[in-house]
Order: C-alpha cells, then sequence, then structure tokens
C-alpha cells in the first residue's frame, strides 16, 4: 500500500477501473473507528427462522383443515348437481341417472366460475400453481387476500359440476394464498412471506395425498426455487403437520391402495425406462396441445367470461359417453395401478379423459392438472405395459409398475418436477419395489421434456407474460470465495495530513496510480479512516489549503477478508458503494486490499472458465496412466 506523496513505480496488478459512485461526503471531523460498518455473517437459522416456522406449523394444520373443509365442498356440490341430494359425502358423478342432462351440469358450472373470475377475481382462473410462481417472482409473494376464499369454491364449484380436474391443485393455490394473506398481515421480509407461501401450498399438497416429503419436494422444485435451512425447516414441518391432521380424518392408507409387487428384473428394469421416455414425450405433445386450446379460445369473438361454459359443453358431452371422466377421478387411478381396468377401458379412459381436460382447462376455469395428468399418464402406462408383457412375456413385466411409471413420468416430463414425482408415485402408493423404475421412468421423461420443450405446462403461460422461471438451482458462486482472494492488494492510499492542492496536482499528472476512482485515507498509524473519490477530490467547493482528513465524514465500509464476496456484494448494495476496504480477520483495522464491483465480477472467470472449458488431465500410454 502506498502514498502518491512517496512516487512509488506502479505496483503490478493495481486495477484501473472502478465505480464512479461517489460516497455522500462533506466537511466535518470527529469520525470514529468503532462506527464502521461490517456486513452481516450469514448463518443457516436464526431466532427469525423459529418464528416463521412456528407460523408454518399453524399454517400447516390450517391448510389441513381447508383441505378437509374443500373434500366436504366438493361432495356438496357433486351430490347436489348429480344426486339432488343434500350431503358432503366425497363421491364420484359416474354413477348418475341424469342421462342427456349430465350435459348441461357442466356447463352450470362454467357459467358460475366465469361470473366470479369476472366479477371476483381473474386470478382464480386456471390451475393455480403458474399464479403463484408469478406472485413468487414479481410480487414479493403477495396474493390478494380474496383469492384464499374465492379459490376453493369456484374449484369447488367446476369439480362438483363434473371438471375432470383434481382437488389438489386448488387446495395448493389456496394453502399458498394463504399463507400469502399471514404473511401480509404479519411483519415479515419478501423472502419469509415466500416461505409462508410455499409452506401453506406444500401442506395442501400433504393434507390431499399424505405425502408430506412430495410436498416439500414440490415447494423447492416449483415455488421456493432454493433449497436452504432457513426455507426447508418450516416447510417441512407445515407439511408434518398437515399430514397429521389427514391421519386424524382419514387413517394412514396410502391413497392408492395397490397389492404387493415383486422387484423387477434388469430387463423389465430398462423397459420401465422405456415406457418413462415413451411418456415424456407425450408429455410434451400434451403440453402444446393444452395452449393450442387455450390460444383457441383467446382467439374467440367473445367475453373470457363465457369461456368456461364453452369448456363444460366439452366436459359434459365427453361425461355422458364416458362417465369416468367426471370430477376428480381418484378411484381410476387407483384401479389403474391396481390393474383392474381392461385394455379397452384404459384406452377409452385415456382418450376421453384428455379431450375433457384439456378443453376444459384450455377455457379457463378453475382446476387442477395434477390428477387429470395422472390418469392419462397411468392409463398409457398400463397400455404398454399390457402389450409388452403380452409380446414379450419372458421379460417379466408388470402392467401395474408400468401404470405406475406413466402416472409418475408424463408429470415428470410436463412439470419437470422430477424428484417431486418419483417421491409422490412412492408416497401415495407405498411399493417400495417401484422406486427404482419410477426413478428411472421418470428421469428419462425429464431428459425427453427438456430436449424437446423450453417452457412446462406450470411455466409456459407466465413466460408468455415475459416472466424468467429459474429452471436451475445452484450454489451461489460468490458464497465459495473469500474477499481476502479476490480483492487487489496493491492499493494506492492517501495521508489524512495531506493537503488538497497537492493532491490535485497529483491528479492532474495523469499517471496510472492517480486514475483510480476511489482512494482510502491513512492516518498516521496507518489506520482507515474512510475512502475519498476521485469526483470529491475534484470537486470545485473545496478549498486548496484543505487536509484530507477534513473531507472524510463517513465511516469506512470494509469488509473482513473472510467474508465470502456474497456477503460483500450485499454490503456494497446496502452501504450503495461501489468498493469496499478489506481489512485482516485478526485486526479489524488494518488494511489488507480494496474490492470493487468489478472484482466480483471478476471472480466468476473461474466459475466460466470451468464450466465451458472442456480439457483431458489423464492420457493412456506405454508407460501407463500420467498427467497431462
Amino acid at each position: 500500500m502506498t502514498s502518491p506523496s512517496e512516487k512509488p513505480a506502479p505496483p503490478p496488478g493495481v486495477r484501473l477501473e472502478g465505480s464512479t459512485d461517489a460516497l455522500p461526503l462533506s466537511p466535518a471531523l470527529g469520525v470514529s473507528l468503532d462506527a464502521t460498518r461490517m456486513p452481516r455473517r450469514s448463518t443457516l437459522v436464526d431466532r427469525r427462522v423459529l418464528r416463521i416456522t412456528a407460523v408454518s406449523v399453524v399454517l400447516g394444520l390450517a391448510a389441513a383443515l381447508i383441505a378437509q373443509v374443500l373434500t366436504s365442498l366438493i361432495g356438496l356440490v357433486t351430490n347436489l348437481a348429480f344426486y339432488g341430494r343434500v350431503s358432503t359425502e366425497f363421491s364420484s358423478p359416474a354413477g348418475h341417472h341424469l342421462g342427456a342432462w349430465v350435459i348441461v351440469v357442466p356447463v352450470i358450472g362454467g357459467l358460475i366460475v366465469g361470473a366470479m373470475a369476472r366479477w371476483g377475481s381473474r386470478a382464480i382462473r386456471g390451475h393455480g400453481i403458474p399464479e403463484a410462481m408469478e406472485q413468487v417472482l414479481l410480487n414479493e409473494s403477495k396474493i390478494p387476500p380474496r383469492i384464499t376464499f374465492l379459490k376453493p369454491v369456484s374449484s369447488a364449484i367446476a369439480i362438483g359440476t363434473g371438471g375432470p380436474f383434481g382437488a389438489e391443485g386448488p387446495i395448493i393455490a389456496t394453502g399458498g394464498a394463504l399463507g400469502s394473506f399471514i404473511g401480509q398481515l404479519l411483519r415479515v421480509t419478501g423472502g419469509e412471506r415466500k416461505v409462508l407461501l410455499a409452506a401453506g401450498a406444500a401442506a395442501g399438497m400433504a393434507a390431499v395425498f399424505a405425502s408430506p416429503v412430495a410436498a416439500v419436494v414440490l415447494a423447492v422444485e416449483l415455488l421456493l426455487f432454493e433449497l436452504r435451512p432457513r426455507s426447508l425447516i418450516p416447510v417441512a414441518l407445515a407439511t408434518v403437520a398437515a399430514t397429521s391432521v389427514r391421519y386424524a380424518f382419514q387413517g394412514t392408507a396410502p391413497v392408492f391402495a395397490m397389492p404387493a409387487l415383486a422387484e423387477p428384473g434388469a430387463v423389465a428394469l430398462a423397459c420401465y425406462v422405456g415406457v418413462g421416455a415413451v411418456l415424456g414425450l407425450i408429455s410434451v405433445g400434451v403440453t402444446r396441445i393444452v395452449y393450442g386450446i387455450e390460444d383457441a379460445f383467446e382467439k374467440l369473438p367473445i367475453h373470457w367470461m363465457w369461456w368456461p361454459a364453452l369448456g363444460g359443453i366439452a366436459v359434459g358431452v365427453v361425461g355422458y359417453f364416458a362417465p369416468l371422466t367426471l370430477g376428480v377421478g381418484y378411484t381410476n387411478i387407483e384401479g389403474i395401478v391396481s390393474g383392474e381396468f381392461t385394455l379397452h377401458t384404459l384406452f377409452f379412459l385415456c382418450v376421453m379423459k384428455f379431450i375433457s381436460w384439456s378443453i376444459s382447462l384450455g377455457s379457463g376455469t378453475s382446476g387442477g392438472t395434477l390428477a387429470p395428468l395422472f390418469t392419462i399418464g397411468g392409463a398409457l402406462g398400463a397400455l404398454i405395459g399390457l402389450g409388452l408383457a403380452a409380446l414379450l412375456p419372458q421379460f417379466g413385466i408388470d402392467p401395474r409398475i408400468a401404470a405406475l411409471v406413466g402416472m409418475a413420468a408424463i408429470f415428470a416430463g410436463a412439470s419437470r418436477a422430477l424428484l417431486t414425482a418419483v417421491v409422490f408415485a412412492f408416497e401415495t402408493t407405498g411399493q417400495p419395489a417401484g422406486l427404482l423404475p419410477l426413478l428411472g421412468g421418470c428421469t428419462a421423461a425429464y431428459l425427453i421434456s427438456a430436449l424437446m420443450m423450453r417452457n412446462t405446462i406450470m411455466t409456459e403461460k407466465i413466460a408468455r407474460r415475459g416472466v424468467r422461471v429459474p429452471s436451475e438451482y445452484a450454489a451461489d458462486y460468490l458464497d465459495q470465495v473469500a474477499t481476502g482472494d479476490a480483492c487487489t492488494r496493491a492499493v494506492v492510499t492517501l495521508r489524512t495530513t495531506q493537503i488538497l492542492g497537492e493532491v490535485r496536482h497529483w491528479l492532474n499528472e495523469g499517471s496510472s496510480e492517480s486514475q483510480h476512482q476511489g482512494y482510502p485515507v491513512v492516518d498516521e498509524n496507518n489506520q482507515v479512516l474512510g475512502v475519498l473519490t476521485r469526483r470529491s477530490l475534484l470537486d470545485p467547493q473545496w478549498s486548496y489549503s484543505l487536509a484530507l482528513g477534513d473531507l472524510v465524514t463517513r465511516p469506512p465500509i470494509m469488509v473482513k477478508e473472510d467474508h465470502s464476496l456474497r456477503e460483500a456484494a450485499d454490503h456494497m448494495v446496502a452501504e450503495q458503494v461501489g468498493r469496499l476496504i478489506v481489512v485482516s480477520k485478526d485486526a479489524p483495522h488494518r488494511m489488507v486490499g480494496i474490492i470493487t464491483r468489478g472484482d466480483l465480477l471478476s471472480a466468476h472467470k473461474r466459475r466460466l472458465r470451468e464450466a465451458r472449458q472442456a480439457s483431458r488431465h489423464l492420457r493412456f500410454g506405454r508407460n501407463g496412466v500420467r498427467t497431462v
């Protein structure tokens, strides 16, 4: 470290670029090193995490109760619409005796939902997860409070009148809206509000399917876009609380009960991976068709309020010929993975369910995507499994495992929530023999989808509105580098006793040392008192006779050499500066260097080199392996 009064040769490695942002300065005295501001140390958890966790547990209990209420409400609407009775029992519309009048019921439901969307909130349209993602990414997770009751009511009407959707999507959206509402009532940060939203959404899913682990992974893959203890702990405990409520109401049996399965052999396992790849290809087509239908509705010359009613016509007509397509269809999924359906039933259910669901979803009504995709994928997987078992019986293929793989793989391909699909299928069936085929099949579907489709069924809608959705989650590289390793250590300093006129003359000489944008000012003990920028030193309002010590009014903004670059970058933003003094970790007032925004960017060179430059380090020769 040198001073311009000593006139040394320019040290090698001194950075000549820097920020022109100036610190707010005015003539004053009395700067104290005790006022030096340091960045906060990053910690895994703190007391605020305990508070958010406690709120999340209560939120999980509330979301589970709301799930029970919504399930009862769907049962009430279903019984009224199809059987003319007052009952909250969760029943399937497939056993109705309405005849051709069944076509009218979904139309009435569509009219009601359209009216609620127009005069209540347009946000109730769709399956809820993309809308929640958009609020997380753009609006600090602030969902309008009215969605908390409008979404479940509209979904209950849409599903109860025959809509081919599952209850899980609306419950996930409602739980997320409840978490956001609580986060807006409490004094929390935007990040903490996001955690509450994700905790509510995950709790809703766990309460429906008794799948707490899958619910946590869903929150990570589709809502949190991170995997940190401060977010993982509250969400996980919220799902545990919600699942306990579900157990109290409905017991601990798997949602989709299956007979015990035998462990697959190597050849069968390879076939299941192939089934997953086929379903991955189909998931791409399903996603494109759904959004193609949505685009077609956008071109209609009538107000969007009427679109759900038009979609209801398709639901009613399909339901007249294929009653199993009406309603949530959880019993259909159980029948598919249990091998209870014939080849003809599987094919008919798959085709008709897809027609009904895709048109209804494209019309903008309120409903989910998980259960329909599970039905369609499970039926396709079972069909492929039955065909392979008949043609190649020596491979030992179980159509039930193929159905399970198909169910999860189409969701993994359409949403690219790989781990969610695998864990969900395992938790809801309780079949350990299916875990390895699930992992292979879902990964194959994920691969095909990632190669062929940029956006997913969850992100395409908001991507069209210009929202950039994270698709990869990696550790923050800046958090892995210490400031002491990235800072410039050959620093040009100024003395508090130097006269401003002398320093201005030195600046105007144009030497390499005088080209920097900021200079630390040190006292007779080489302790840093502050930083003066070039702009401040050349400001004509200051007298030539002033000592530099009189110009320093702001305590130095410092960072220790063992702080991470992430902490340094956050400190720059918080203090609105473009450079920080780097001090020794053992002697807080001994400067070891200076770090600028340019240094932060330069630190990424290693990351880019590791990601882009392919090289070989070992070679095989006559003398064995040698290092290149």
